[in-house]
């Protein structure tokens, strides 16, 4: 729709740092609006409260990996937050890391007060490319993609397996009966 109505298409080349959330915010059905997670939020929204990208809340680890053996940090996904009118939570990521640009959009299907909070469990993450496509995180050409599952493994230790799971997800039907 944004395309349709402006003739550009929405791209980490395109987006500046923060730019996405007003943005998607106006084409979703969002009922808050969180910010960026430092301060201005409420209990619906994950706090962000550093640089650092720390994510335990009085002691309490907000979200973890895959096989849930590594705190997950919120540094790749502090350019914004809101929440949909199902409960779902949007965090977003806009940012350059070396001469890459990267653009990420993550859904925490259930918000994150429900368990399990957990890449490629309840939250998932898709990378919008240079081209303005929306790719399932996984698939060939993301950057959590890897031929050795190292981003969606029950055995690996990366400190972002769970990244790649959307994909396997979105196209394997047993997908969810077989997580243990």
């Amino acid at each position: 729709m944004y395309y349709a109505q402006n003739g550009e298409k929405l791209t980490s080349e395109t987006m500046g740092r923060r730019e996405l959330k007003p943005i998607l915010m106006k084409y979703l059905n969002s009922v808050q609006d969180c910010g960026y997670g430092a301060g201005d939020i409420n209990d619906a929204c994950v706090p962000n409260t550093g640089t650092s990208g720390n994510i335990e809340q009085d002691n309490e680890v907000i979200y973890k990996t895959f096989n849930g053996k590594n705190n997950l940090y919120l540094n790749s996904v502090d350019d914004g937050q809101f929440v949909l009118n199902d409960g779902s939570l949007i965090l977003l990521e806009n940012s350059a890391s070396g001469s890459t640009k990267k653009l990420f959009i993550s859904v925490d299907l259930n918000g994150f007060h429900k368990l399990p909070n957990s890449l490629g469990r309840d939250l998932f993450m898709f990378q919008v490319n240079e081209k303005g496509q929306l790719l399932p995180m996984g698939i060939k050409g993301t950057q959590y993609y890897s031929k050795t599952d190292e981003y969606c493994s029950p055995t690996s230790t990366n400190n972002m397996n769970g990244a790649g799971c959307t994909y396997k997800a979105l196209t394997d039907k047993n997908y969810f009966t077989n997580l243990h």
